[in-house]
């Protein structure tokens, strides 16, 4: 084989080979966390300030899983107060796994959450609720058996 048939298969070979990588790079998916990432990011200082307010509680949000659901257990001074906020089971691999579900707790601060449009796996659990003009946010992982 000479020199120029050489050349004519490198080039060859390297045109697939670009063309595969192409094509690989066009069928992949970049799922971001939030779709409103950036705009969320430049109000973060929010969400600390929730998170320390939430932290200065005397417990934390407990979350438990039943046979009838996941049952989220808010902090003692959270009991009998007007709570609204929002639940976000967060699955860091796939987007459709992911559910929101609005906080509606109990005077004692329980609620009981349906499990059934969750598929079992890991999740982020990230609470976000506002009390008596106060934001608190809470985040944990939890395992959806």
């Amino acid at each position: 084989m000479n020199w120029g048939n050489k050349l004519l298969v490198t080039f060859i070979v390297f045109g697939a080979g670009m063309t595969f990588l192409v094509y690989r790079s066009v069928k992949t998916t970049y799922e971001m966390a939030d779709k409103d990432y950036y705009k969320n990011e430049l109000s973060y200082q929010q969400v600390i300030d929730g998170k320390n307010r939430a932290n200065a509680l005397s417990s934390l949000v407990s979350l438990r899983q039943s046979d009838s659901g996941i049952l989220l257990q808010l902090p003692k001074e959270m009991h009998g107060r007007k709570i609204s906020g929002t639940v976000w089971f967060y699955c860091a691999y796939d987007e459709k796994r992911d559910q929101h579900t609005e906080l509606n707790p109990a005077a004692d601060g329980s609620q009981l959450l349906s499990d059934k449009h969750l598929a079992p796996g890991e999740y982020t659990v990230k609470v976000d609720w506002n009390s008596e003009g106060k934001r608190y946010y809470h985040e944990s992982n939890f395992t959806v058996n």
